[in-house]
């Protein structure tokens, strides 16, 4: 049977923190330390995944298009009915013909979907996997998960050979008891009924069953669930569990649900020797064992993925979440998502395409609105993938914009790598923006239309790390 090995992994982080100090005093309540990561206006599950799998797949050293499956774990997935892997596969440039699934309905999808890969893999229906885990967590206006639930994403590239690490085994246990969960109706997840009984009698005695299965591996890191803040150094005293790589984790971004588990053992697979990830959700809990035999690629970039956050106040983040929503008219998009101009123009925004003139090579973009060439009047023009990356030729800060729309709103022309020039909205504030400067374009979520998510790429300022 064939092995499954880890080429390379990726991690992806939200661009905003927020504060259990600031929670607390929002709600007349003392004292609190820590933060969670949340989400910005323009990020999802989606697109922390989206930044997770681009860099694994380049940690891994493979062009997408090689890839045969995407395996992705979700407790939120951005369309509840709709084309939530479709979209994510296009964005990441994957062939249209690739395998996969989508998991979600509880924070185990993750798990999920790491082991549905893994055993693509083994059955030789898939040579290259891609597995990708993330969340958006979203709590109850105070309830006691606000100053804890987070958002992140993690994903791992596997293959049945290479790679510095492999999956030795696992270990699944369920038990049919109700926690923390969302109704039909509910936008937001619910608060745990009674804490003791939870911990005493649900999350303890389902982890502990998991845990203690692997207790004759001599396991040298741990990535462990930790819901509250407490519970999870209660689970690596019993497991005697020393080393725990899900800390700095917890310790930046909270609970992030579904990707907790994998973007906690990223660290383990930095280091030679055997490591586990536990998840637990959905009355479910799975314990997974990696072998690493040389430091797995990829790793060394969680930190920087980590500390790039900025902290943001209580009712921005109930504004980010859409649980404070300001009164008044709102000015809707001209063009709803669903319509004839979004089903044409899917693939040029999602895979970001131009056209080449075949007289002049010349690249137009976008083609949809420039038929013809720009440059020599040609009619012939042949999609190309545009470069990622480009420099800043000139741009605008927008500070004045009707609702839903908010201010500052920073938008630039970009000279790309290949020759072409296109003009994007810039990712946050602008305020690192300025002509020269060297971007790199990720998808973002450009508007929330009908209920609808719409994706779209944007510009944002390279990082000494990511260069």
């Amino acid at each position: 049977m064939n092995q499954v090995r880890i080429l390379g992994v990726g991690a992806g982080a939200p661009s905003l923190r927020l504060l259990t100090a600031d929670v607390n005093a929002a709600w007349d309540r003392k004292g609190g330390r820590g933060q969670a990561g949340l989400c910005g206006s323009d990020e999802d599950s989606l697109t922390l995944a989206w930044d997770a799998a681009t860099a694994a797949i380049d940690a891994a050293g493979l062009d997408a298009g090689v890839i045969d499956g995407l395996w992705w774990g979700t407790s939120r997935p951005p369309f509840l009915d709709g084309p939530s892997h479709a979209i994510l596969s296009s964005a990441l440039g994957l062939a249209p013909h690739v395998a996969g699934i989508l998991c979600s309905g509880s924070p185990h999808s993750g798990i999920e979907a790491l082991l549905a890969s893994a055993d693509a893999i083994k059955a030789g229906s898939a040579r290259f996997a891609l597995v990708v885990a993330s969340d958006d967590l979203r709590p109850a206006p105070g309830s006691s998960y606000e100053t804890r639930a987070g958002a992140g994403a993690a994903a791992f590239v596997l293959a049945d050979e290479g790679g510095g690490a492999r999956i030795v085994s696992r270990v699944t246990r369920s038990r049919p008891l109700l926690d923390r969960y969302r109704g039909d109706g509910d936008t937001s997840q619910r608060d745990i009924y009674d804490g003791r009984l939870f911990r005493e009698r649900i999350f303890l005695p389902l982890v502990a069953e998991v845990t203690d299965a692997l207790a004759g591996e001599d396991i040298s890191s741990w990535s462990v669930p930790d819901p509250d803040g407490r519970l999870g150094s209660v689970v690596a005293k019993r497991a005697k569990a020393p080393n725990l790589t899900c800390a700095p984790i917890y310790s930046e971004l909270g609970d992030t649900g579904a990707a907790a588990a994998m973007l906690g053992i990223i660290g383990g697979l930095a280091d030679i020797g055997t490591s586990a990830a536990v998840a637990y959700g959905g009355g479910r809990a799975t314990a997974v064992l990696f072998e690493t035999e040389l430091p797995v690629a990829g790793t060394e970039h969680l930190a920087s993925a980590l500390r790039e956050g900025k902290p943001v106040s209580y009712s921005k983040a109930l504004r980010v979440r859409s649980q404070l929503i300001a009164g008044g008219e709102t000015v809707p998009m001209g063009v709803p998502p669903e319509s004839a101009l979004f089903v044409r123009g899917a693939e040029e925004m999602l895979q970001l395409l131009g056209g080449r003139c075949v007289d002049c090579g010349t690249i137009n973009t976008p083609p949809s609105i420039h038929p013809h060439c720009a440059n020599c009047g040609g009619p012939k023009l042949e999609a190309v993938q545009l470069a990622r990356q480009g420099t800043v030729h000139t741009f605008v800060i927008n500070y004045t914009m009707p609702a839903p729309f908010e201010a500052p709103l920073p938008i630039a022309v970009l000279d790309l790598d290949d020759g072409s020039r296109i003009m994007l909205q810039v990712a946050n504030d602008g305020s690192q923006v300025e002509i020269g400067r060297r971007m790199r374009l990720v998808l973002r979520k450009y508007a929330h239309e009908r209920g609808v998510p719409v994706y779209g790429f944007k510009a944002q300022p390279i990082t000494e790390s990511q260069s």
